[in-house]
Protein backbone atom coordinates (compact mmCIF):
# COMPACT_ATOMS: atom_id res chain seq x y z
CA UNK A 1 0.00 0.00 0.00
CA UNK A 2 1.62 3.34 -1.03
CA UNK A 3 1.90 6.52 0.96
CA UNK A 4 -0.58 8.05 -0.87
CA UNK A 5 -3.23 5.23 -0.30
CA UNK A 6 -2.71 5.44 2.81
CA UNK A 7 -3.18 8.89 3.26
CA UNK A 8 -6.19 8.68 1.13
CA UNK A 9 -7.64 5.40 3.77
CA UNK A 10 -6.88 7.30 6.95
CA UNK A 11 -9.23 10.61 5.83
CA UNK A 12 -12.19 8.34 4.73
CA UNK A 13 -12.01 6.17 8.08
CA UNK A 14 -11.23 9.35 10.10
CA UNK A 15 -14.51 11.47 7.47
CA UNK A 16 -16.60 8.36 8.75
CA UNK A 17 -16.15 8.73 12.28
CA UNK A 18 -16.86 12.55 12.10
CA UNK A 19 -20.27 11.66 10.56
CA UNK A 20 -21.10 9.01 12.75
CA UNK A 21 -20.54 11.47 15.72
CA UNK A 22 -22.31 14.33 14.15
CA UNK A 23 -25.46 12.27 13.90
CA UNK A 24 -25.01 11.11 17.10
CA UNK A 25 -25.14 14.30 18.36
CA UNK A 26 -27.89 15.57 16.23
CA UNK A 27 -29.78 12.65 17.58
CA UNK A 28 -31.46 14.87 20.14
CA UNK A 29 -32.83 17.20 18.25
CA UNK A 30 -34.42 15.07 15.92
CA UNK A 31 -36.11 13.34 18.98
CA UNK A 32 -37.40 16.77 20.38
CA UNK A 33 -38.50 17.63 16.37
CA UNK A 34 -39.90 14.06 16.48
CA UNK A 35 -42.13 14.30 20.31
CA UNK A 36 -42.95 17.68 19.32
CA UNK A 37 -45.22 16.56 16.59
CA UNK A 38 -46.27 13.64 19.15
CA UNK A 39 -49.41 13.53 21.19
CA UNK A 40 -48.30 13.81 24.73
CA UNK A 41 -49.61 10.19 26.03
CA UNK A 42 -47.54 8.23 22.92
CA UNK A 43 -43.92 10.76 23.53
CA UNK A 44 -42.48 8.15 25.77
CA UNK A 45 -44.67 4.97 24.99
CA UNK A 46 -43.50 4.84 20.98
CA UNK A 47 -39.40 6.15 21.61
CA UNK A 48 -38.81 6.43 17.46
CA UNK A 49 -38.66 9.34 15.60
CA UNK A 50 -41.21 8.61 13.26
CA UNK A 51 -45.11 9.74 15.15
CA UNK A 52 -47.55 6.73 15.51
CA UNK A 53 -50.43 9.90 15.76
CA UNK A 54 -49.12 12.60 13.93
CA UNK A 55 -50.65 15.80 15.37
CA UNK A 56 -50.13 19.38 15.24
CA UNK A 57 -52.20 20.69 18.04
CA UNK A 58 -49.08 20.77 20.40
CA UNK A 59 -47.80 23.88 18.42
CA UNK A 60 -51.25 26.33 19.19
CA UNK A 61 -51.50 24.68 22.21
CA UNK A 62 -48.07 25.14 24.02
CA UNK A 63 -48.31 29.18 22.29
CA UNK A 64 -51.27 29.49 24.42
CA UNK A 65 -49.37 29.24 27.03
CA UNK A 66 -50.43 28.89 30.81
CA UNK A 67 -53.49 30.35 29.86
CA UNK A 68 -52.56 33.96 31.64
CA UNK A 69 -50.35 34.80 29.60
CA UNK A 70 -48.93 33.70 26.17
CA UNK A 71 -45.95 31.94 25.06
CA UNK A 72 -45.57 35.07 22.72
CA UNK A 73 -44.86 37.30 26.08
CA UNK A 74 -41.97 34.74 26.81
CA UNK A 75 -40.27 35.18 23.43
CA UNK A 76 -40.48 38.92 23.85
CA UNK A 77 -39.00 39.43 27.26
CA UNK A 78 -36.56 36.97 26.24
CA UNK A 79 -35.76 38.63 23.19
CA UNK A 80 -35.79 42.23 24.86
CA UNK A 81 -33.47 41.04 27.53
CA UNK A 82 -30.84 39.20 25.36
CA UNK A 83 -30.94 41.91 22.77
CA UNK A 84 -30.45 44.62 25.41
CA UNK A 85 -27.42 42.34 26.98
CA UNK A 86 -25.98 42.12 23.24
CA UNK A 87 -25.95 45.89 22.89
CA UNK A 88 -24.44 46.41 26.10
CA UNK A 89 -21.66 43.87 25.85
CA UNK A 90 -20.79 44.80 22.19
CA UNK A 91 -20.85 48.35 23.17
CA UNK A 92 -18.78 48.45 26.03
CA UNK A 93 -17.01 45.28 26.47
CA UNK A 94 -15.46 46.69 22.65
CA UNK A 95 -15.11 50.76 24.35
CA UNK A 96 -12.77 48.54 27.55
CA UNK A 97 -10.90 46.53 25.03
CA UNK A 98 -9.60 49.15 23.32
CA UNK A 99 -8.47 51.14 26.22
CA UNK A 100 -6.77 47.81 27.56
CA UNK A 101 -5.13 47.22 23.95
CA UNK A 102 -4.45 50.50 22.91
CA UNK A 103 -4.19 52.93 25.85
CA UNK A 104 -1.58 53.55 28.44
CA UNK A 105 -2.86 54.50 31.71
CA UNK A 106 -1.68 54.45 35.12
CA UNK A 107 -2.27 50.60 36.60
CA UNK A 108 -3.20 49.25 33.46
CA UNK A 109 -1.20 45.51 33.73
CA UNK A 110 -2.96 45.40 37.50
CA UNK A 111 -6.01 46.58 36.05
CA UNK A 112 -6.15 43.74 33.29
CA UNK A 113 -5.04 40.89 35.78
CA UNK A 114 -7.74 41.68 37.75
CA UNK A 115 -9.90 41.64 35.43
CA UNK A 116 -8.51 38.48 33.76
CA UNK A 117 -8.61 36.40 37.92
CA UNK A 118 -12.76 37.31 37.81
CA UNK A 119 -13.01 34.98 35.22
CA UNK A 120 -11.80 32.20 37.69
CA UNK A 121 -14.33 33.51 39.94
CA UNK A 122 -17.44 31.07 40.06
CA UNK A 123 -20.98 32.93 39.05
CA UNK A 124 -22.88 30.86 41.77
CA UNK A 125 -20.26 32.65 44.72
CA UNK A 126 -21.50 35.70 43.87
CA UNK A 127 -25.20 35.67 43.61
CA UNK A 128 -26.62 36.46 47.48
CA UNK A 129 -24.43 39.28 47.02
CA UNK A 130 -25.80 40.27 43.65
CA UNK A 131 -29.03 39.30 44.85
CA UNK A 132 -28.62 41.80 47.77
CA UNK A 133 -27.50 44.26 46.26
CA UNK A 134 -30.16 44.33 43.62
CA UNK A 135 -32.98 43.95 46.20
CA UNK A 136 -31.78 47.04 48.02
CA UNK A 137 -31.69 49.24 44.45
CA UNK A 138 -35.40 47.90 43.76
CA UNK A 139 -34.56 45.56 40.91
CA UNK A 140 -36.11 42.78 41.47
CA UNK A 141 -38.73 41.38 38.84
CA UNK A 142 -37.33 43.58 36.14
CA UNK A 143 -34.75 43.52 33.67
CA UNK A 144 -31.94 45.90 35.17
CA UNK A 145 -30.54 43.04 36.90
CA UNK A 146 -29.73 41.73 33.40
CA UNK A 147 -28.57 45.16 31.52
CA UNK A 148 -26.98 47.46 34.17
CA UNK A 149 -24.14 45.04 34.94
CA UNK A 150 -23.08 44.36 31.27
CA UNK A 151 -23.11 48.43 30.80
CA UNK A 152 -19.75 48.46 32.99
CA UNK A 153 -17.98 45.42 30.65
CA UNK A 154 -18.40 42.87 33.69
CA UNK A 155 -18.10 39.74 31.17
CA UNK A 156 -14.59 39.43 31.20
CA UNK A 157 -14.22 36.59 28.38
CA UNK A 158 -15.59 39.16 25.82
CA UNK A 159 -13.58 41.84 27.33
CA UNK A 160 -10.39 39.16 27.12
CA UNK A 161 -11.30 38.79 23.42
CA UNK A 162 -11.73 41.82 22.04
CA UNK A 163 -8.72 42.34 23.83
CA UNK A 164 -6.58 39.07 21.77
CA UNK A 165 -8.26 40.14 17.96
CA UNK A 166 -6.85 44.40 18.59
CA UNK A 167 -3.69 43.44 19.85
CA UNK A 168 -3.22 41.53 16.50
CA UNK A 169 -4.25 44.33 14.48
CA UNK A 170 -1.35 46.79 13.51
CA UNK A 171 -0.57 49.80 15.52
CA UNK A 172 0.62 51.38 12.42
CA UNK A 173 -2.95 52.29 11.31
CA UNK A 174 -3.96 53.98 15.17
CA UNK A 175 -0.82 56.17 14.28
CA UNK A 176 -1.37 57.00 10.55
CA UNK A 177 -5.10 57.44 11.85
CA UNK A 178 -3.58 60.09 14.51
CA UNK A 179 -1.10 62.07 11.90
CA UNK A 180 -4.65 62.30 10.07
CA UNK A 181 -6.19 64.58 13.16
CA UNK A 182 -8.28 61.84 14.59
CA UNK A 183 -8.50 61.20 18.04
CA UNK A 184 -8.77 58.58 20.49
CA UNK A 185 -12.23 57.91 19.75
CA UNK A 186 -11.78 58.51 16.29
CA UNK A 187 -9.77 55.60 16.39
CA UNK A 188 -11.31 53.62 17.80
CA UNK A 189 -15.14 54.17 15.89
CA UNK A 190 -13.07 54.57 12.11
CA UNK A 191 -10.48 52.36 12.80
CA UNK A 192 -10.73 49.44 15.43
CA UNK A 193 -14.18 48.77 15.68
CA UNK A 194 -14.82 47.93 11.53
CA UNK A 195 -11.52 45.54 11.61
CA UNK A 196 -12.93 43.80 14.99
CA UNK A 197 -16.42 42.78 13.16
CA UNK A 198 -15.34 38.63 13.38
CA UNK A 199 -14.88 39.44 17.35
CA UNK A 200 -17.65 41.27 17.89
CA UNK A 201 -20.29 38.60 16.25
CA UNK A 202 -18.14 36.00 18.41
CA UNK A 203 -19.35 38.46 21.41
CA UNK A 204 -22.57 38.96 19.83
CA UNK A 205 -23.09 35.01 19.53
CA UNK A 206 -22.15 34.02 22.42
CA UNK A 207 -24.01 36.96 25.19
CA UNK A 208 -27.35 36.15 23.24
CA UNK A 209 -26.88 32.22 23.30
CA UNK A 210 -26.10 32.91 27.15
CA UNK A 211 -28.39 35.25 28.05
CA UNK A 212 -31.34 33.27 25.92
CA UNK A 213 -30.35 29.57 27.57
CA UNK A 214 -30.00 31.10 31.03
CA UNK A 215 -32.27 29.99 33.82
CA UNK A 216 -30.59 30.08 36.88
CA UNK A 217 -30.52 33.67 37.25
CA UNK A 218 -33.99 34.80 35.23
CA UNK A 219 -35.59 32.38 37.83
CA UNK A 220 -33.85 34.32 40.78
CA UNK A 221 -34.53 37.49 39.84
CA UNK A 222 -38.19 37.50 37.90
CA UNK A 223 -41.54 36.83 40.09
CA UNK A 224 -44.11 37.85 37.61
CA UNK A 225 -45.43 35.51 35.07
CA UNK A 226 -45.92 38.17 32.88
CA UNK A 227 -42.26 39.11 32.93
CA UNK A 228 -41.04 35.22 32.73
CA UNK A 229 -38.58 34.55 29.69
CA UNK A 230 -38.67 30.89 27.15
CA UNK A 231 -36.72 29.06 29.61
CA UNK A 232 -39.00 29.93 32.53
CA UNK A 233 -41.98 29.66 30.11
CA UNK A 234 -40.88 25.76 29.26
CA UNK A 235 -40.61 25.35 32.95
CA UNK A 236 -44.53 26.18 33.12
CA UNK A 237 -45.47 22.78 31.31
CA UNK A 238 -44.16 20.61 33.88
CA UNK A 239 -46.47 19.68 37.07
CA UNK A 240 -45.03 18.59 40.45
CA UNK A 241 -48.42 16.94 40.67
CA UNK A 242 -47.46 14.43 37.77
CA UNK A 243 -49.78 15.89 35.01
CA UNK A 244 -47.24 17.38 32.95
CA UNK A 245 -48.19 19.06 29.06
CA UNK A 246 -44.85 17.43 26.83
CA UNK A 247 -46.25 17.84 23.53
CA UNK A 248 -46.64 21.63 24.23
CA UNK A 249 -43.35 21.96 26.26
CA UNK A 250 -41.58 19.78 23.60
CA UNK A 251 -43.21 21.60 20.76
CA UNK A 252 -42.02 25.06 22.25
CA UNK A 253 -38.45 23.66 22.91
CA UNK A 254 -38.40 23.25 19.14
CA UNK A 255 -39.43 27.26 18.53
CA UNK A 256 -36.79 28.10 21.71
CA UNK A 257 -33.62 26.75 19.77
CA UNK A 258 -34.38 27.95 16.30
CA UNK A 259 -33.56 31.61 16.68
CA UNK A 260 -30.12 29.77 17.97
CA UNK A 261 -29.93 28.10 14.96
CA UNK A 262 -30.49 31.11 12.38
CA UNK A 263 -28.36 33.52 14.23
CA UNK A 264 -25.41 30.92 14.16
CA UNK A 265 -25.56 29.86 10.88
CA UNK A 266 -26.32 33.17 9.59
CA UNK A 267 -22.84 34.48 11.01
CA UNK A 268 -20.88 31.27 11.50
CA UNK A 269 -18.12 32.67 8.82
CA UNK A 270 -17.63 35.72 11.51
CA UNK A 271 -17.69 33.31 14.18
CA UNK A 272 -14.99 31.35 13.16
CA UNK A 273 -12.77 34.34 12.26
CA UNK A 274 -13.58 35.72 15.89
CA UNK A 275 -12.68 32.79 17.71
CA UNK A 276 -9.56 32.77 15.47
CA UNK A 277 -8.29 35.86 16.38
CA UNK A 278 -6.13 36.28 13.53
CA UNK A 279 -6.27 39.74 12.63
CA UNK A 280 -6.21 41.40 9.14
CA UNK A 281 -5.90 38.98 6.27
CA UNK A 282 -3.56 39.46 3.33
Amino acid sequence: MTRRTRTRLSRAIANVIIIVLGIGMLYPVAWLVSASFKESNTIFTSPGLWPTAFTLDNYPEGWRGIGIVSFGTFFKNSFMISGLSVLANVIFCSLTAYAFARLRFVGRRVWFTIMLLTLMLPNHVTTIPRYVIFRAFGWIDTILPFVVPRIFATDAFFVFLLVQFIRSLPTELDESAYIDGAGKFGIYTRIILPLTVPALVTTMLFSFLWTWDDFFNQLLFLNSPDKYTVPMGLRLFLDSSGISSWGPMFAMSVLAIVPAFVLFFSLQKYFVQGIATTGIKG
